[in-house]
């Protein structure tokens, strides 16, 4: 695999130099830019996008949430802070993982390989033509912010994923309660490899392979949940159901 070509933003000269050392160390990134200035940052990024960028949250002018939304659309985001309470919001923007300062070499990697996967799934959906075959996912986790607690989930245990006005239940296989957490849908779909889940209705996403049967009115049997498959989402559900 070429490597990830990454860059890093943040106000701190010394967290800077950190993480290119760190980068200079592992082979599967290439150090595009370095910066301390969002607002350059950014302008550098319209004419230069790359992979991946290691950013600040907290940072003058404009913040790393701010500048998250604003990156190339193929630009995914490793933040870097010093205060974990912004870790939720980092998961809200679809960060691919969240360092807290000061960050160990051991995180950093851990960080990286997240990226490896994303972007290795991302390559062979253009390689193929096609998407990956359910069932096959890379492995993958998200972190859900659960009373007051960071619990980290791993996408092969979420059977479906409920949406409740401004928050959203994940419905986990083992576990008899589902997790409740602050997040919309639409922050869900961005987090979830959209290859192994799918919407079926304004207020459910399912795991495809945990399906266990379908009816001829296109309810879902998964978990001890039917889900009606709703109109808005009738031909997408339709098209997966007659390729597999």
């Amino acid at each position: 695999m070429t490597p990830i070509t990454c860059i890093i933003i943040d106000d701190e000269p010394l967290a800077v130099r950190l993480l290119e050392s760190f980068v200079q160390k592992t082979p599967q990134l290439r150090l595009e830019a370095s910066f301390t200035d969002s607002v350059e940052a950014l302008a550098w990024l319209k004419e230069h996008p790359v992979q991946l960028a290691f950013m600040d949250i907290q940072m003058p002018d404009m913040s790393g949430m701010e500048l998250s939304h604003m990156l190339p659309a193929q630009t995914k985001v490793i933040f870097t802070t010093a205060f974990k309470e912004y870790a939720f919001e980092s998961y809200e923007v679809s960060a691919l993982d969240f360092l807290l300062k000061p960050i160990r070499y051991n995180k950093f990697i851990a960080a990286v390989e997240k990226a490896e996967q994303w972007f290795g799934r991302s390559e062979t959906k253009v390689a193929n033509g096609d998407e990956l075959p359910v069932g096959g996912p890379a492995k993958a986790t998200m972190f859900l912010r659960v009373d007051g607690e960071l619990r980290q989930v791993s996408f092969d245990r979420i059977l479906f994923v409920e949406g409740m006005k401004d928050y959203v239940r994940f419905h986990l296989e083992g576990e008899r309660l589902p997790l409740t957490t602050h997040l919309t849908m639409k922050a869900v779909e961005d987090a979830l490899p959209m290859d192994v889940f799918m919407r079926i209705n304004r207020s459910y996403i399912v795991r495809l392979d945990k399906i266990r049967t379908v009816d001829r009115n296109l309810c879902v049997y998964i978990g001890d949940e039917v889900i009606r498959v709703t109109d808005a989402y009738r031909e997408a559900f339709e098209r997966y159901v007659q390729t597999v």
